[in-house]
This record gives C-alpha cells, sequence and structure tokens, in this order.
C-alpha cells in the first residue's frame, strides 16, 4: 500500500481482493495517527466508526456488491466541518455551537454512502467557512503539509491539507469565494467548485446562501470527477438545486483539447501577480497550445470591481444566515439577565473575531439608508461580473488563470491585515458571484522554498465536462500531480523536520 496509489487503484485492488476495505482504511487511519498531530487537519475521526464502516464494505464486496453499482465502495473519504452527518459533532470550527451533533445527513452524504464510501472524519476549517488560511478556526489552524511554517489556505484548508498529505485519499470542501480552489492550489491537489445548483446545498450550514457550493477535493483529476459524478444532481430539498441532467463526468474525460479555445483575462494578469505564478501558468497555457488548444485573450472588464461586491454580498447574507445562533435553541449558551444580554453574550464568547467582523459588516450594509447604497448596489455590479463571463464563454470554451497571486504564505503573515488576507482570493471569488464552475490544479512549484502553484480553469454554467477534461489533459502530460509533499513522502520524523525546515 502506498500514498501514491488513487482512488482508482484502491478500486482496482478492492475489486480484485487484493486488499480489503479494512485495510485501506487502516492505511489511513496510521497515517492520520502518525501525520496529524503536526498537520491538524482533523478536528474528528472515530476509528471504531470507520471500521466498522469497512467491515460492512468488505462483507458487501464479499457477497458479490460491485463498483458499477456502489462506485466508492471501500474508499474513505473526508468531510469538512461545516456538512451535517448523522450523530456527529457539526461545529463549523466554531465555539458557538458546542457539543451539537447533527440529527441528519447531508444530501451529499447520503449520496456518498449511497456509494459505499467510508465517512474518515471531519476537517479543520476558517470558522463558519470565514477566511482564506484557516487561522480562524476555533481549535487552532491547520499547517501545510509542504511547509509546516505555512497555511494551507481556507476555508477548506484541512480538506486540502489531508488529501495533499494522503490522510485520505478525497474530501469534500464548500466554496463560498474560492474556500476549495485557493487551498487546492496552496497544497498542490485538485479542487472543484461545481456551477451554483449543480451538488445540493441541503446539510451545509450557509455563510453565504447565494455563493456557497459543496466539491470535491483529491490528488488527481479523475478522482475528482469520480466524486463530481457522484455528489452532483438534482435534489428536491434544495430549491436551488438545478435539474438538469448529470454527464458522465469520466468517459468525457480522454477527449482530449484539440479543438477547444481557451481565453486569457487580461485582468487576470496584471501587477500584483508573482512573478513565479505567471511563468507556471504561462507555461501551462503553452503546453495546452501544444496539445491542439487556441488560446485568445478576453477580457472581463468589471473584475475590478469584483472583491468589493463580494465582500457587501457575502457579509450581508453571513450577517442573516448566522441570525439563527443565538443561544437558545442548540449549541453555546451564555445566560444573561434579558434575551438581548443573552444574545450578547452567547454570541460574543461563541463567535470568532473574523466572523464577527463579518455580521457587523453585513449588518451594516443591510440596514436602513445603507441598503441601497451598498447592497442593492451590489447586486447590480455582481449582474455586470457574471454578463462579463457569459460574453467572454460565446468566443471560448474555458478560461485559464492563475488559481492565487501569490504560494502559501506563512501562518500568522496577513491575521493582522483582513484586507491582504482578502486578496488571497482575488482570483477565485469572481466565480462564485457569477455562479459558474471553476477547477484548480497543480502547474508547479516555485524555487526555495518548494510551493505548490494552482492553474485555475473556469467554465460556463454546467461546463464541468469540458473543465474536467482540459484539466485532464494537461494533467497526464505532465509531472505536478504526481509531486507529493514532504510529508506526504514518509511518516517518519525526518519527513516531517523537511517539511518544517
Amino acid at each position: 500500500m502506498s500514498p501514491e496509489w488513487t482512488i482508482e487503484d484502491w478500486l482496482s485492488r478492492l475489486a480484485r481482493r487484493e486488499v480489503s476495505a479494512r485495510d485501506t482504511v487502516g492505511f489511513y487511519l496510521d497515517r492520520i495517527r502518525r501525520l496529524d498531530p503536526q498537520l491538524r487537519a482533523f478536528l474528528e475521526y472515530d476509528p471504531g466508526d470507520a471500521l466498522n464502516q469497512a467491515d460492512a464494505a468488505d462483507r458487501a464486496l464479499a457477497g458479490g456488491t460491485t463498483h458499477q453499482k456502489k462506485p466508492l465502495l471501500g474508499i474513505p473519504v473526508a468531510i469538512k466541518d461545516n456538512l451535517a452527518v448523522r450523530g456527529h459533532p457539526l461545529r463549523c470550527a466554531s465555539r458557538i455551537l458546542g457539543d451539537f451533533r447533527s440529527p441528519y445527513d447531508a444530501t451529499v452524504i447520503e449520496k456518498l454512502r449511497q456509494a459505499g464510501a467510508i465517512l474518515l472524519g471531519r476537517l479543520n476549517m476558517d470558522e463558519f467557512a470565514m477566511g482564506s488560511s484557516t487561522e480562524n478556526s476555533a481549535f487552532g489552524p491547520t499547517r501545510n503539509p509542504w511547509d509546516l511554517q505555512r497555511t494551507p489556505g481556507g476555508s477548506s484548508g484541512g480538506s486540502a491539507a489531508a488529501v495533499a498529505a494522503r490522510e485520505c485519499p478525497a474530501a469534500l470542501g464548500s466554496d463560498t469565494g474560492g474556500s476549495i480552489r485557493q487551498p487546492a492550489a496552496f497544497c498542490g491537489c485538485v479542487g472543484l467548485k461545481p456551477t451554483y445548483g449543480r451538488v445540493s446545498r441541503y446539510g451545509l450550514v450557509a455563510f453565504a446562501s447565494s455563493l456557497d457550493q459543496i466539491g470535491p477535493l483529491a490528488g488527481t483529476v479523475r478522482d475528482t470527477a469520480r466524486l463530481l459524478q457522484i455528489i452532483a444532481g438534482h435534489d428536491p430539498r434544495d430549491a436551488t438545486s438545478l435539474p438538469d441532467a448529470v454527464p458522465d463526468y469520466l468517459s468525457e474525460l480522454d477527449k482530449g483539447v484539440r479543438g477547444l479555445r481557451l481565453g486569457l483575462p487580461r485582468e487576470y494578469f496584471a501587477e500584483g501577480l508573482d512573478p513565479q505564478i505567471r511563468e507556471a501558468v504561462m507555461a501551462a497555457v503553452r503546453q495546452l497550445t501544444n496539445l491542439g488548444a487556441e488560446v485568445l485573450e478576453v477580457s472581463l472588464p468589471h473584475t475590478p470591481y469584483a472583491l468589493a461586491t463580494y465582500y457587501v454580498i457575502a457579509t450581508a447574507e453571513a450577517s442573516t444566515n448566522l441570525a439563527r445562533f443565538d443561544g437558545i435553541r442548540y449549541g453555546l449558551r451564555v445566560d444573561g439577565q434579558d434575551p438581548l444580554e443573552l444574545y450578547e453574550r452567547t454570541r460574543g464568547a461563541g463567535f470568532g473575531s473574523e466572523v464577527k467582523r463579518r455580521i457587523i459588516l453585513g449588518t451594516f450594509v443591510l440596514s436602513s439608508g445603507y441598503y441601497d447604497a451598498y447592497y442593492l448596489r451590489a447586486q447590480k455590479v455582481r449582474t455586470l461580473i457574471r454578463r462579463d463571463f457569459l460574453e467572454a464563454f460565446q468566443k471560448v470554451d474555458a478560461l485559464v488563470t492563475p488559481a492565487t497571486p501569490t504560494p502559501a504564505f506563512r501562518l500568522g503573515e496577513k491575521v493582522s491585515d483582513p484586507l491582504q488576507m482578502y486578496l488571497s482570493d482575488i482570483f477565485t471569488l469572481s466565480c462564485n458571484l457569477a455562479g459558474i464552475c471553476g477547477l484548480s490544479l497543480p502547474c508547479g512549484l516555485t524555487r526555495e522554498p518548494q510551493l505548490p502553484i494552482g492553474l485555475q480553469l473556469l467554465g460556463p454554467p454546467l461546463g464541468e465536462a469540458t473543465l474536467l477534461r482540459i484539466a485532464y489533459a494537461y494533467e497526464q502530460s505532465t509531472p505536478w500531480h504526481k509531486v507529493l509533499p514532504p510529508v506526504a513522502r514518509g511518516t517518519s520524523e525526518a519527513a516531517l523536520a523537511a517539511a518544517s525546515s
């Protein structure tokens, strides 16, 4: 058994009975025990529960259940801490939910169970998905497996770090402004944000309801496509869920890029982009050209307004969504002399500083006298940003951009400067405003220190199959997906020391 094995490798060996599901889970549990005291990607995992699930999978395999019927049978998948799993803690990396346990499964969890996946544990994140470094977690930061002094990104930092370190073969995250793609870029794995409505949000604790999407992270494009195949589809319990049929993503992968037109948005290659990232992304563009794609420059003229627009809309929706955490019905309760004092004390003790900052900002932009000036105007600009993308997709099949302006930064480097932290998502958040799909995959390493560089592909609504096809063609023609971080290459103290040096 090897950390280099993909989901496809595990499935073929499970089908031939060369390994058991118990072996598979045991392999990853051992890696978690060895690596996670340093990485802190997992907030909760139950070895006994995971092994019981593995034994059930082994019985199903012995009884003749095939991977055609249950395509993830025996495969461990880890879950971001804002997804509901029946009977398990649901804390969103916050203290305000206390010891609350979910009474039901999210739709994506139901789909994973139906596919035979084994739920391995819950992963760290920025509190209520508000952050770009996983430093806002109430339970401490996760560390990047490439360098333990650096952030894995956020808010799905635990998901990306766990996948990159091969503590699990795949994970689920959520993406409100880049929270899957930015950590995937920082940690050197593949992360996909589906089209808004492609994956049900039922059972996802809401941050910004018009922006949130659940998506997969994995070590390869094929594994990412396999997970998306499972979790995508219409759900009547989510009013925003799209009724469109789900294509066969895996069958589309081998079609190559010949004949596809790819756009380079000039606004994404402006001042502030790290020269090494620019160099790696342009090398990836040349590789895609060599593979047969046509590349042309396009413009998304309203891009400069995206950051401000996003932080008006996202904080306004967060202010509304987080009003339900009041200390009365569930979670933390700090009593007061009257209901108002109870609310104040509970929310003051339960929420971290970044969540409070966003609630205050969101409440302000929704308040009387400011709603039209901020929130309504932001919604109008959002429409213009979406229109930019739709016009570009009339000329090209997909857009190619950097995933992040810089490689992973050091822990603590941007905590005291929220604006600099927000700028970490400058290339990813427009995708959420427009409701389109986006994918990040590795396209290189920086020099001294060696840190991953992410290539972002953006596609039209429901264009995931095209993105996966482009990503797969690039991935298979380059070595970057095979380069594991120091922590993942071994479980020795020497490997950990190398990662933190």
